[in-house]
């Protein structure tokens, strides 16, 4: 549990604060970064809140920004590695984070950073938390690169793009259920902790974001014999929607199936050959893809 209030006056959560950093330092967001930076304290602990963060969790930061989040984790975990790519916001983390011994200031690109490694390093390799105001042009591969690398987590929460939160954890049959709920449901379990307003950024971005939480499975929750073969179907069968699970599969270029072999599969399912990807769980994608399998 985080304390009651982990900030004070004088954090970069409140606006005026962060305004005179970014003045004094002649900083410019942007946007190939996708630089937002919080400013509103009330969504800043519901982030906190969600994370479930204590003072026994070591946390990783993605794109700490001038460090407005990254001080009120030091005051709640046991230590904080901030991620941060842009050479600009180096200095100035330098100084905004200074006062706190707890944190670790990594400069690096989060996709080339072995990230097992670094858990191991500052963690002994047990399992983190992972708190993130992730940049929106970066944010399914970053989350994808921590759950496929299979970095030891107890949770991620972020804040993403309001229609990717949708996504995510959105059920079989609904118009946002794809490729990206299936990945995610198949390493955690999601659930939206907050809607955010973009006035509640600097600058405003164009569209609502959301606070995630995902809480990450020991093991999948379903049994599969080739997790590869696995997602290549996902893959194929939402490439293009409105074609059947049997057109799609068939004429995906990672996979052999033919039409005959796909309808086989369904048919041993009790699933018509006009079934399409959005109607299929993950169970029944894993199901799927053991029968196809044994062809």
């Amino acid at each position: 549990m985080t304390e009651r209030n982990p900030m004070n006056e004088s954090d970069l959560i409140n606006k005026s604060n962060a305004m005179e950093v970014i003045k004094k330092h002649d900083f410019t967001m942007r946007k190939k970064y996708g630089q937002n930076f919080l400013t509103d304290a009330r969504v800043l602990m519901k982030i906190l809140d969600a994370s479930g963060t204590d003072d026994t969790d070591t946390v990783i930061e993605v794109g700490p920004g001038i460090g407005t989040m990254t001080q009120a984790l030091s005051r709640i975990a046991k230590k904080v590695i901030a991620v941060e790519i842009d050479d600009k916001l180096i200095p100035i983390l330098g100084e905004t984070l200074a006062p706190y011994d707890n944190i670790r200031l990594v400069h690096a690109d989060i996709m080339k950073l072995d990230i097992n490694r670094l858990v191991e390093e500052e963690n002994g390799g047990q399992p983190v938390r992972v708190v993130a105001n992730l940049p929106y042009y970066i944010t399914t591969p970053v989350l994808m690169k921590f759950l496929e690398d299979r970095v030891p987590m107890k949770s991620m929460t972020v804040m993403v793009q309001q229609e990717v939160a949708d996504r995510m954890a959105a059920a079989p049959g609904s118009d946002n259920y794809g490729a990206l709920s299936l990945a995610v449901q198949y390493y955690a379990k999601p659930y939206l902790a907050a809607h955010v307003p973009p006035n509640c950024f600097i600058p405003r971005p164009k569209v609502g974001s959301a606070v995630v939480s995902l809480e990450c499975f020991d093991r999948p929750p379903v049994s599969v014999q080739d997790e590869k073969q696995m997602f290549a179907l996902i893959r194929a069968s939402f490439n293009q929607r409105r074609k059947t699970m049997v057109n799609a599969v068939a004429n995906y270029p990672e996979l052999t199936f033919t039409k005959e072999d796909v309808a086989a599969a369904l048919a041993e399912m009790e699933l018509s050959p006009t079934v399409r990807g959005e109607a299929l769980s993950l169970a029944e994608f894993a199901q799927l893809s053991d029968i196809l399998g044994r062809k």
